[in-house]
Parts: structure tokens; C-alpha cells; sequence
């Protein structure tokens, strides 16, 4: 309790804008969260020290040991992110999503993807008022008291515009930026003790990278600038559609957008139901995603089933609807055309070049695992792009594996870029879903290896300089290249 209360304490200089009473509310509720966080955490890492005081780290019975360990704390963790909800929920869905922690947490995190309690249509219309300065009535023809999606920090509800055209508002819960003060304070102090206590588990970039997201997340005016940006940049593909904004009624805690019809991605029942083949939904996602990294360099930040639905209406009887456009990642230029010259050599198994293309991203020794990240194959594979390992590379790798401990992969994952760990995690929650719809690995790594190609040589977003003459001779080079590229990837 005393150390919950110093961590209310020290945010205490973020409220010199608040009054007394919501201070007070904010305080209390602040400590009590950090209360809980605090008797979990230790009695997490407690646990912990204790379970693996006596094993040595290269045997079988420790890697059996640490699984269980990790499961139950795990399960701790779980409880935590319900009793506290809010920000802790959308934390214990950043984790579940992240492929580079241990599958225990990952596996029992994902619980936490579809869990949120609505706020009563009082409070909602409330935030309404207050935020477009006029009440529900006056902006809206009707207005569905029951909302149609809830999630961690808003709340979505169909209503009926003056002009007759069907929306979707999106409102923010209210006291949200208080809250969030307080829970990325605890968040931050408990990562930097849990580091210094097990150093093999460095949580700081993991900490970092969800402050980022979600500090932008709160900004509704952002959701919907993002929202108009993406949809700029898939104007020439038919297969996406991105709702529209109505600025009129938006502001920082409300957002009115287009409603579309549609399901969410990974709805089986409602693909067949509608005649709509999951292999070419499948593919119409990783082509989506791989445009979004490889040629537009602007990706985003979540892409979980609830935010991507698949309509009945589009060119092949059905299109993708891409929502929730808070959490965006703009990749730098030259990121995106070393990723893309990554994935140029994972195609050709150039070892050297990824090699060199690992020094860049800051990877170091950690370059040769990058095949087996991506495409499943080892540095030196002489397999073909998704056709796995032989027994040979099989048993040669799980022998370089054995060195490999959680302090390397936290050493790894802490010495990536934020646009690398986007990209990573965006690939990793899109491997999923790939999985879910029933379809092959190769989906996948054919499509990132054909906008890889594409970025490279046939769709590079900046305008090329010089005289008309050496930008032919440019283009036909790029055009030869790329069509190669292509053979080889069959």
C-alpha cells in the first residue's frame, strides 16, 4: 500500500489541471489499482526466485519447470488486468498479441481480446454533450442506447444522422486521461524493478512501446486523420474499404464514421454462411498488410479480428472493412526499403546480405535467426519459401537454440527499432489470424515477398529525379528485376 501510494504520489504533478474532487476520486482509485499491481507483481517475481533457485538453465527439467512457472504467474497476471480492467486490459491485449513473449502469457492473455464491460447509455450521451457541446438529441436523428461493440477504452453505438445516414459513434470512457496517468506510472516503476530483480526478463522496450500506443489511442482528432490518411492510400484498391469521417460530430472523445455492414474476420461460421472462401480472405489480408509495410510505409498499430471485418458487398463478392485507426506506426523510408531488401534476400537466401541487412537493424549476432522469424527457413536453408526444414536443418537448429535463453530474446527484442517491433508484431498477429481462417503459412510469406518486390521496384512511392531518359532506363531495370523476382517465387 505505501509503495502504491508513492507511485500516486509521483504522478501527482500531472494534475495541476484537475479539480480537487476529481483529484481525490483519482487518487484513491489510483492507489487501489497500484495496490493490487503491487502485491501481484511481487508476489509474481517472489514465485519466481523461488521456483528456479535449484535448476540449472541448460537442463530439460528446467525448461519443464519454467512452462509451469509461467503459466501460473501467467494466470496471476490475468486476474490483475480483470480486477483493474481499463488500461491493465488493454496491456494484457498488447502482450497477448506480442509472439516474442513466452506462448504461456501470450496463449492466456488472448482471454483479455474480447472481455469489456459497456458503460450505462447515461454516462455515454454525458460524454457526448460535453465533448460536441451539444446533447445526442440535437446532432442525431436517433441514437441506439445499446451499444454494438465494447472495448478497454470506448464504447461504439449505431445512430441515425439529421441527414438520414447510418453512423457509427465511437465514445471515449470518461476520466480515461487521469487513469491512464497512474497506470503507466505503476506500469513503467514495476518494469524497471522487475528488470533490475531478473534481469533476463528486460521489459522496458515492451512498456515503451504501449505507452506510445496508447497515448495516441486517446486522441480521437488523430484516429480520424489516420483513419483519412490509410483510406488516401488505398483509394486504387477496391478489396479495402475504410469508413468515412463526420467531422461535424468528432472531436477528441467522439468519433462519427460510416457505418458498414460486415463481420468480424475470423468468423468461420459467417464466411461459409455467405458463400465467401477463408483461403481468399486470407489472402486479401496479408496483401492488405503487405501493401500497408512494404509500399505505403504506414501500418496498423492493431490488427485484431474485432477490428477487421469482412462485408458481403466488394469486387469479389466481399471486401475487407478496416477499423480502429488510433494506433498507427509511420515507418522511415529507409526502414521500409531495407525491410523490403530484407525480404529481396530471404527470397534469394542471400545469407550475406541479410547479415549485413541484421548490423542495420541493430540485431547483430541475432541476424541469423531472422529466416527462421519470418519464413521458417535457417540462414544457410536450401529449401524453397514455405516449404519448411529438412531433418538436417531441423536438428542443426534446435542444437544453436540450446544457447539461446530468455535473456538473449529480451536482448534481442530491446535492441530493435519501434518501426522494426511494429512490424514484427503486426506480423505475428497477422500469422494468427492466417491460421484461423484455415489457410497455409505460404499465404503469408508469398504475399510479403510479392509487395517486398513491389516496393522495391514497382511501386516506390517517391518520385524518381534525373532525366527522362535515365528514369526509363531506371524503371525498365526495376521492371526486369522485379519480373525475375516474381518467376522465382513461382
Amino acid at each position: 500500500l505505501i509503495a502504491a501510494a508513492g507511485v500516486a504520489v509521483f504522478t501527482y504533478d500531472s494534475f495541476s489541471s484537475v479539480d480537487a474532487l476529481d483529484f481525490r476520486s483519482s487518487f484513491l482509485n489510483g492507489v487501489l489499482r497500484s495496490s493490487r499491481a503491487f502485491f501481484t507483481i511481487t508476489w509474481c517475481v517472489a514465485d519466481y526466485k523461488y521456483s528456479v533457485r535449484n535448476l540449472q538453465a541448460d537442463s530439460d527439467q528446467y525448461a519443464a519447470a519454467l512452462s509451469e512457472i509461467h503459466l501460473r504467474l501467467a494466470g496471476r497476471i490475468l486476474k490483475l488486468c480483470d480486477a483493474n480492467r481499463g488500461f491493465y486490459v488493454k496491456a494484457g491485449q498488447f502482450v497477448s498479441s506480442m509472439r516474442q513473449v513466452p506462448k504461456e502469457y501470450s496463449s492466456t492473455l488472448s482471454y483479455l481480446q474480447d472481455q469489456a464491460l459497456p458503460y450505462d447509455f447515461k454516462t455515454i450521451s454525458g460524454v457526448v454533450a460535453r465533448s460536441l457541446g451539444k446533447d445526442t438529441t440535437e446532432i442525431f436523428f436517433s441514437f441506439d442506447e445499446q451499444p454494438i461493440a465494447a472495448a478497454s477504452i470506448a464504447q461504439v453505438h449505431r445512430a441515425l444522422l439529421k441527414n438520414n445516414q447510418e453512423v457509427a459513434v465511437k465514445v471515449q470512457y470518461p476520466g480515461l486521461e487521469n487513469q491512464m496517468k497512474f497506470d503507466l506510472a505503476t506500469m513503467g516503476f514495476f518494469s524497471n524493478i522487475i528488470s533490475w530483480l531478473i534481469p533476463e526478463y528486460n521489459l522496458e522496450w515492451m512498456v515503451s512501446e504501449f505507452t506510445k500506443s496508447i497515448t495516441s489511442e486517446l486522441d480521437f482528432i488523430q484516429e480520424a486523420k489516420n483513419s483519412e490518411r490509410a483510406a488516401h492510400n488505398f483509394r486504387k484498391n477496391k478489396m479495402v474499404t475504410i469508413p468515412r469521417i463526420y467531422w461535424d460530430a468528432t472531436s477528441s472523445q467522439v468519433l462519427t464514421m460510416q457505418f458498414c455492414e460486415g463481420q468480424k474476420i475470423d468468423d468461420i461460421g459467417y464466411l461459409r454462411q455467405k458463400g465467401i472462401s477463408p483461403f481468399e480472405v486470407a489472402k486479401a489480408l496479408v496483401d492488405m498488410f503487405s501493401e500497408m509495410i512494404f509500399v505505403h510505409g504506414f501500418l496498423h498499430g492493431d490488427p485484431h479480428p474485432g477490428n477487421i471485418l469482412v462485408s458481403p458487398q466488394g469486387p469479389d463478392a466481399f471486401s475487407l472493412v478496416l477499423l480502429d485507426h488510433g494506433i498507427y506506426r509511420e515507418l522511415s523510408e529507409e526502414f521500409r526499403m531495407n525491410y523490403c531488401r530484407l525480404w529481396e534476400a530471404l527470397i534469394l537466401l542471400d545469407s550475406q546480405k541479410i547479415q549485413r541487412l541484421g548490423e542495420t537493424f541493430g540485431v547483430g549476432k541475432y541476424a541469423q535467426f531472422l529466416p527462421v522469424i519470418f519464413t521458417g527457413r535457417t540462414i544457410d536453408s536450401k529449401s524453397v519459401l514455405g516449404g519448411g526444414r529438412t531433418p538436417e536443418e531441423q536438428k542443426r537448429l534446435k542444437e544453436e537454440m540450446k544457447s539461446v535463453n530468455l535473456e538473449d530474446v529480451f536482448s534481442f527484442m530491446g535492441s530493435l527499432s519501434p518501426d522494426f517491433l511494429a512490424v514484427l508484431r503486426s506480423h505475428g498477429m497477422l500469422r494468427s489470424l492466417v491460421s484461423k481462417l484455415g489457410a497455409p503459412k505460404r499465404i503469408q510469406l508469398l504475399g510479403y515477398s510479392e509487395y517486398a518486390v513491389r516496393g522495391l521496384y514497382a511501386a516506390n512511392p517517391r518520385a524518381e529525379s534525373g532525366s527522362a531518359i535515365a528514369v526509363t532506363m531506371s524503371r525498365v531495370k526495376a521492371g526486369i528485376k522485379y519480373f525475375k523476382l516474381m518467376i522465382l517465387l513461382g
